[in-house]
């Protein structure tokens, strides 16, 4: 890879019970502690002849957002790909993907 070509990540995250594999130019770790930070996502061009409905969701879910949050405990996997795919997401019926288990602290009270 040329030092003139941007890096391409494909992000693959648990959120809300689905899967999203989108792909952005910038990831790293957060100030935010226990956080990645995703900037710069790509989506295929809007002049393509087809158009997938999926990506489509995703472009406008993220359209205006500069810097996602991701909790690392949701992060299923992170690859650094030579071109970016079809962003996308995909439901899970919970066999293959298990969030990490955590305690909530309820507020004001003692556990």
């Amino acid at each position: 890879m040329s030092d003139t070509q941007q890096h391409i990540y494909k992000v693959v995250f648990l959120n809300q019970g689905q899967i999203y594999e989108v792909y952005a130019h910038n990831i790293y770790q957060s100030d935010l502690y226990g956080f990645i930070e995703v900037e710069d996502y790509i989506f295929g061009s809007k002049s393509q002849l087809v158009v997938d409905p999926g990506e489509d969701k995703l472009r406008a879910e993220f359209d205006g957002v500069q810097r996602s949050f991701i909790p690392m405990h949701a992060v299923i996997r992170i690859d650094e790909v030579e071109k970016e795919g079809v962003a996308k997401v995909t439901e899970t019926d919970g066999s293959n993907v298990t969030p990490f288990p955590m305690h909530i602290p309820r507020d004001g009270g003692s556990s």
